[in-house]
């Protein structure tokens, strides 16, 4: 008697509709806290992917060096496509960072000595 109702199959479908929208959250949550599905899970920022180093070219155009994993790339960056350029091996690539690295330390000045410094220039003024 009921099952033919208007009344009564609007609430089968509200109820259809909460439980769908339940299990979907429980099962998006499930995965999220597990890492994800293998080849779907996402990559944590950082571990997998890294950008090393950027050089403009243009208005929207760059040279980057990335690190996809132990590989390293040079890719040519445009606003319709990205070109990879050269694959480095890992004995280059070591030697990249090696010497990059050098160079941030002794040209890049520490946050207190930059604040000094422009602290003196205020004062100058």
């Amino acid at each position: 008697m009921l099952s033919g109702s208007p009344i009564f199959s609007l609430l089968w479908m509200i109820v259809s509709v909460v439980v769908i929208i339940a299990l979907a959250y429980w099962f998006t949550r499930y995965v999220a806290g597990r890492g994800g599905l293998g080849a779907f899970a996402p990559m944590k920022a950082g571990e997998e992917l890294e950008v090393l180093a950027q050089l403009p070219l243009g208005r929207e155009q760059r040279l980057m060096i990335a690190r996809a994993g132990e590989r390293f790339f040079l890719l040519g960056v445009t606003a319709s496509e990205v070109s990879m350029l050269a694959e480095f091996t890992q004995e280059e690539a070591a030697l990249w960072r090696r010497s990059a690295e050098r160079e941030n330390r002794s040209e890049t000045p520490s946050f207190r000595e930059a604040l000094n410094t422009v602290m003196r220039q205020k004062r100058r003024r």
